[in-house]
């Protein structure tokens, strides 16, 4: 990939769904390009349609019209097998409820993304990471014996270790204390340049969203501030 090579591009974009009430028009018209490693908040009131951004970013929501290429795949070309194939070697998804399976160790949940690839280091890389996020004396621990900053960092983790194209991070310090959303946006930002992966996050923090290279303002499914360049 050529270092001034898109990311992510979006033209035109639009997302309609349809509910109890009737359809709703989500996203109208979004045209977004960021660049390899650039980092980019996503900011708006409630049900501007940020999140629905980022999962049509990750292929879990087919745009209702409109293009996405991510990581030079064009979206729209691709099966539910080669959108779950693209997830798998391109993007990194970091929640604010962690999403970790309760069942599963620090370690399996970090092994995860390698595991469905069928890497036969999956187990390896997995300690690797849990290293570099600061939880190698925790990695047989269960979700349940961990704070909410490891929990996150395990999440971290997980998202980093297939070395994704893309992370998207949606409220990655919603469910956390001040302080320890701090550190660990920290740790997330350092991985981030370690690796010169490309970021798009979703946040209501003013402080973490000016830590991104760029802001762009989301209202009513329209990006109204901080165009696409």
């Amino acid at each position: 990939m050529k270092v001034d090579e898109k990311v992510v591009e979006m033209r035109d974009l639009h997302l309609r769904l349809t509910g109890g009430g009737g359809e709703v028009h989500i996203l109208r018209g979004v045209d977004l390009a960021v660049g390899r490693g650039e980092t980019v908040s996503l900011v708006g009131p409630s049900g501007a349609g940020k999140t629905s951004l980022l999962m049509v970013a990750a292929g879990l929501e087919r745009p209702t019209s409109g293009a996405v290429r991510v990581a030079g795949a064009d979206l729209g070309r691709l099966d539910e097998d080669g959108l779950a194939r693209f997830r798998r070697e391109q993007v990194g998804i970091v929640f604010q409820n962690f999403h970790l399976i309760a069942t599963m160790s620090a370690l399996e949940n970090a092994a995860l993304p390698l595991e469905f690839a069928g890497c036969a280091d999956a187990r390896e890389r997995a300690a690797a990471a849990l290293d570099a996020v600061g939880l190698a004396g925790r990695s047989r621990h269960y979700p349940s014996q961990l704070s909410g900053g490891e929990l996150q960092r395990v999440a971290l983790a997980r998202a980093f270790v297939p070395r994704p194209a893309l992370l998207l991070a949606d409220e990655p310090t919603g469910n956390l204390d001040r302080e320890t959303g701090r550190r660990v946006m920290d740790l997330l930002f350092e991985l981030q340049a370690a690796h010169g992966t490309t970021l798009v996050l979703v946040t209501h923090d003013a402080e973490l969203a000016g830590r991104c290279s760029r802001q762009l303002h989301l209202a009513d499914g329209r990006i109204v501030e901080g165009a696409a360049s």
